[in-house]
Parts: structure tokens; sequence; C-alpha cells
């Protein structure tokens, strides 16, 4: 294949994720996970389903992108369809609370489950902007949930015998709920308070931007039990602090605190515990103020600039500008520029 064959190859896939066109592919399988606020393993197993970076509705000349499902505030879902989440709706954000405090939000069977679940009805949303990602009762989370297997032994105990499922099969969950959290089209905020621990703190770094109070403390415990870093942790960490200072947190397993997370670049922001809310509130309105079909462009772009090369990433610019000269929301923009007014962004 020659070089102008390569480009056009690669225009079309490109412009094939952008439309929705193309199938999800199962990601890397791995070990579970345990940590010290709340001992834990990941013992789940699901499948990938698509997720695109991208949402385009008709309009005028833009490419459309053909919606499976559109979410809307009277299908949404509320804080009573789950047991281990509290979800809230409000002006178009979405406030996704982990609720096992007793375990210190520690995640189980049943809050993985949750969690893809609502990650993929978001980012199915035409009506979501933002989504915001905490914990209950002043920890964000500790990880998996190790003490969820004595609780499945007991209630299994006497039952037909089931053959048990290699820890390489039960992690393709987790697979799901990071790619589905990443990939999902809208900007994400993680609001921490207390611990983010292991697979919790790899969570915390999967949203777009990280903001925590001075209480909080983070940790890649994973060292501690005798485990390698998951939750994609292997890409987030380096990305967010440098391959170096990524090792030393993995392989040595410390806590740090708040001050040191920010130092290093860990976090986005800390504030002190009793401004978070507003803060991360701001941030949140204003996000879901945007353009959605512009930010969620962006935020792909960003994504996946460690992965090309400048030409490449020029070219991506070029076809996602294009994009948005079609839209609605772009022609909104210009007026609203010239009238002097804020600009209302409807997506499409």
């Amino acid at each position: 294949m020659d070089r102008g064959q390569g480009e056009a190859r690669r225009r079309g896939e490109l412009l094939g994720e952008l439309l929705g066109v193309g199938s999800a592919e199962e990601g890397p399988r791995h070990e579970g996970d345990r940590h010290d606020d709340a001992d834990g393993d990941h013992r789940v197993v699901g499948r990938l389903r698509l997720v695109l970076p991208i949402r385009v509705v008709p309009h005028g000349v833009s490419i459309v992108r053909a919606m499976a499902s559109d979410t809307t505030e009277s299908s949404s879902s509320t804080a009573s369809e789950y047991e281990t989440l509290i979800v809230e709706r409000d002006a178009g954000i979405v406030t996704v609370t982990m609720n096992r405090p007793h375990r210190k939000n520690a995640a189980n069977d049943v809050m993985w489950d949750e969690l893809l679940r609502i990650f993929r009805e978001v980012s199915d949303s035409s009506t979501d902007r933002v989504l915001v990602l905490t914990g209950a009762d002043g920890d964000f989370c500790s990880g998996a949930d190790v003490g969820g297997m004595d609780e499945r032994a007991s209630a299994t105990s006497g039952a037909a015998e089931v053959p048990p499922k290699h820890q390489l099969m039960a992690m393709r969950r987790i697979t799901d709920i990071c790619l589905t959290l990443n990939r999902m089209p809208q900007p994400t905020i993680a609001k921490v308070r207390g611990v983010a621990a292991g697979a919790g703190l790899n969570m915390a770094l999967s949203c777009d931007l990280l903001v925590g109070d001075d209480t909080s403390r983070y940790s890649e415990i994973f060292a501690r039990r005798g485990l390698t870093i998951d939750f994609g942790g292997s890409f987030l960490l380096p990305r967010r602090v440098g391959l170096h200072k990524a090792k030393e947190l993995t392989l040595l397993a410390d806590i740090i605190d708040a001050k040191e997370a920010e130092a290093i670049g860990l976090v986005n922001r800390i504030v002190p515990a009793g401004q978070l809310d507003a803060f991360v509130d701001d941030w949140a309105g204003r996000l879901a103020a945007g353009p959605p079909i512009a930010l969620a462009m962006s935020k792909r772009l960003l994504n996946n600039s460690m992965n090309v090369t400048l030409e490449e990433a020029l070219d991506d610019e070029g076809l996602s500008q294009s994009v948005n000269f079609g839209t609605a929301d772009t022609a909104e923009a210009m007026r609203a520029f010239v009238e002097k007014r804020t600009p209302e962004f409807r997506g499409r």
C-alpha cells in the first residue's frame, strides 16, 4: 500500500469513528485488586460495548451519526434504581455518587455492574452534558471490595457446584468500565474527598479533570497486596506525572496527601474542604454550557495526541473543524459573538 492509499484508508477509519461505524474490541485481561482501606478484589466479567467519543445530530450539511438510543430527561435513571450508587441530574449535569460508605465506597460486584450501566447511559444521552463522579460520606473510593468474596461464598454455600471463573476472565468487566468511562464523549470530573486508592484512584484518573479537597489522599496500593496496577493505571498514571514518578508511586505503593498530589500534577486542583462542592459545581456548569460536539471532539483529539504524528493530528483537527462548521452550534456561536451575548448550545 503506497502512502496515498494508506492516508486515504486512515482518513476513512477516522471518519468512520466520528460517524459511529465500527465494532468494539475487547481490551486486555488481567488480575484483580485489593486495598488497605477496604480489602478489595475484582471478581467480575462482562463484554465491551461500543462507546464512541462523538455524536453529531443532523443539521444542514453536517455529518450525521445515527444514535442507537437517545436518553431523555423523562427516561433518565433515578437514585432509586441503583443499590450502590446515587444518580442525580440537574441542568445537564449528572452526578454519580458511589454509595458504600461502610466500605469507604469500595466497589463490589453490584457497584461494578451499576457503574458500567450508568457510564453507558450517559454516553448515549443527548441531554447529559457533564458527568461528575464522587463518593459518599467523606471518601471517594478505596478500590475493589474483597470482603464481598466471603459474602458470595456464604450465599452460594449448599448450592449446586458452579465451575469457578479464572481471575483473568473476571477482569474483563473492569476493562469494559475503564474504556467506557475514558471514551465517554461528555467531559467528566472526579470530585475527591478522603481516600482514592488502587482502582479508585485510577477511576479518578480516568476522568478528564480531577479536583480534590485538602483531606484527600491517594495511593496506587496494589503492590502492598502482591498485585499489579490495574484499571488503566499503567497507561493513565505516567501521562499524569511522568514515567519515573509513576514507577515510584506504583512500586513503593505510598499514600500521598493532597499537597503532594497537587505538586506532582496528579490532580488538577486542590481546594479547601468547604469549597470543593462550589468549585466543582462552577466547572461543571461551565462545561455543561459549552458546545457538546466541539468539546467531545477536542477531548478525543487530546486523548489520542500521544498516538499520532503532528501531521496526523493536524489532519484530525481539520476533519473535526469541518464537522463543527456544519453544526448549528457553531453558527449560534458566531451570531452570539456579533450580537455580544452568551451563546446557547444545543448539541446539534
